[in-house]
Parts: structure tokens; sequence; C-alpha cells
């Protein structure tokens, strides 16, 4: 099922509990922390990697700041663990080969390249409070200067 609409700003995260590769297991409709779950085409892929890498950059301070960050694609969380260790990622990630989390957030849409269609993960990120409410939502996101805009907005949840 693709909920095309996805969740909104003030709208309570799916209740769905998301197991990352640090071995934590958050549920999302209750996190007990700011948590910042961002949603990721596909492991070592130019954007991908950038984004993932600007995330780690700012890790230091989304911890200082309290706030938890998952990435989260389809791909297996063996790809994920390959991924990690390539690039030194100090942000965890969650797979989610099933499609249960990016069909509750409406983040596995409908793409177009070169007149194909296809469905894929929309890059997308959520800024769920500790009480699981969405307090930011960024949809269609480009990767330079996102992860700076989400620790801004985190900073002040």
């Amino acid at each position: 099922m693709i909920n095309e609409g996805g969740v909104k700003e003030g709208d309570r995260a799916p209740a769905l509990k998301v197991t990352s590769s640090d071995g934590s297991t958050v549920d999302l409709s209750s996190p007990g922390q700011p948590l910042v779950l961002y949603f990721y085409p596909k492991d070592d892929t130019s954007g991908c990697t950038l984004e993932a890498q600007n995330f780690t950059q700012l890790a230091p301070d989304f911890k200082k700041a309290g706030v938890k960050v998952v990435g989260v694609s389809r791909d297996p969380m063996k790809k994920h663990e390959k991924f990690i260790a390539k690039y030194d990622l100090a942000v965890p990630l969650a797979s989610d080969e099933d499609g249960k989390i990016s069909d509750a957030f409406g983040t596995w849409v409908e793409k177009s390249m070169y007149g194909r269609k296809y469905m894929g993960m929309e890059r997308a990120t959520y800024l769920i409070r500790s009480d699981g409410k969405v307090a930011r939502a960024w949809r269609k996101v480009k990767v330079p200067g996102h992860a700076q805009d989400v620790l801004k907005a985190a900073a002040q949840v």
C-alpha cells in the first residue's frame, strides 16, 4: 500500500519500530527524544553518500542537541554495514526492505527518468519530537545545505 500524501507536519509519526545499524530500536510514535529520520534512495550513490557524510559531519552537534539521527533506505542491512564502513559514517542506518516505513511516510513514490516511470524512494526528512509528533517535514530534498537546515530546526525542538 502506498500512502500518497504521506506524513505531514503536526501528524503523529506512524506506530512502527525501526532497528538501526547501531543495534538500537526506536518506536517512531514515541521515540523518547527528538529524532531525525531521513529517507534516501540508495547506499553508495553520489547524492546519498554526500547526504550521509553531511549528517555524519554534524553528528556531534545533533548529539549535543539531544537529537538522534537515523537514515532509512530499502537497502539490506548488510549493504548498510558496508556503506558505513566504506565512508566511516557516524549516523546509524535502518533497512526498510519490506517497505513498511517508506509506505507509511509516503516516501515510496513514482519517479521518472528519461521518460521511464518507476517506483523509488523520495529523498525526504522528518523531525519527530520526543512525543511522536512530526515537528518538520522536508520533501523532495536537495542535498546541499540540507543537514545544516535540519540541525537548525532540531536545535529548536
